[in-house]
């Protein structure tokens, strides 16, 4: 048992990473693909919708793979490592959920803040980041909860692009030791612990958020 908890920390640490990268990946294209979605600039809005149903609509096993296997070739010849596309697809393809998410939460904003932020003569992309975006987030935090803790769970699927995370690790072991029980025990424990990390980390924005907003409604 001592054996195999080094190698599932290595792998579990490879998810950590890519759950962070991925999640930051998300969080900033869902609120451009939101932003995008509400834009009343058609084509940006076409865009926007473009991405979200495209990465909504498909496998994301299906997308890694394109990602992995299909861009290094003609006529695309893009290539990434294994760790890129990890990062990509995963964050793309929960950043399109996301947008929607965002989309709702912007839309939450009670039309009294834009009123009251026109009357101030403020700016629309000071209004935006002071005003709109804090709230907004605040709404998105609870679904936004879920979704990144859908991404950590999804990591699982970049072991068939050659990518040593937990999942591959726990695969790896079992087959060279055939303790089944105790490796997939342990893998199963430490998904569990990383997504009460993101649980635990998305509640604690929500009170610092909540706090913020509750100075700025005295002030």
């Amino acid at each position: 048992m001592n054996d195999l908890l080094p190698l599932l920390l290595q792998g579990a640490w490879v998810t950590v990473q890519v759950t962070f990268w991925g999640s930051l990946l998300a969080i900033v294209s869902a609120v451009i693909a939101a932003l995008g979605r509400l834009s009343p600039i058609a084509p940006l809005r076409w865009l926007a919708i473009t991405y979200i149903e495209i990465f909504r609509g498909t496998s994301l096993l299906v997308q890694l793979f394109w990602l992995y296997f299909v861009l290094p070739m003609p006529p695309f010849n893009i290539e990434m490592s294994a760790f890129a596309v990890a990062v990509v697809g995963l964050g793309l393809h929960i950043g399109a959920y996301g947008a929607e998410v965002m989309r709702g939460a912007i839309n939450s904003v009670a039309k009294g803040q834009y009123e009251a932020c026109t009357a101030l003569n403020m700016r629309p992309s000071k209004r935006f980041l002071r005003i709109i975006l804090p709230q907004a987030l605040l709404a998105a935090i609870p679904p936004g909860t879920n979704l990144l803790i859908e991404l950590l769970k999804n990591t699982s699927l970049v072991s068939l692009i050659t990518l040593s995370d937990l999942a591959f690790r726990a695969r790896q072991l079992d087959q060279a030791t055939f303790m089944t029980l105790e490796i997939f025990a342990l893998a199963l424990l430490m998904y569990f612990v990383m997504a009460q990390v993101i649980n635990l980390g998305m509640r604690l924005l929500e009170k610092r958020l909540s706090r913020g907003r509750m100075r700025g409604g005295l002030q």
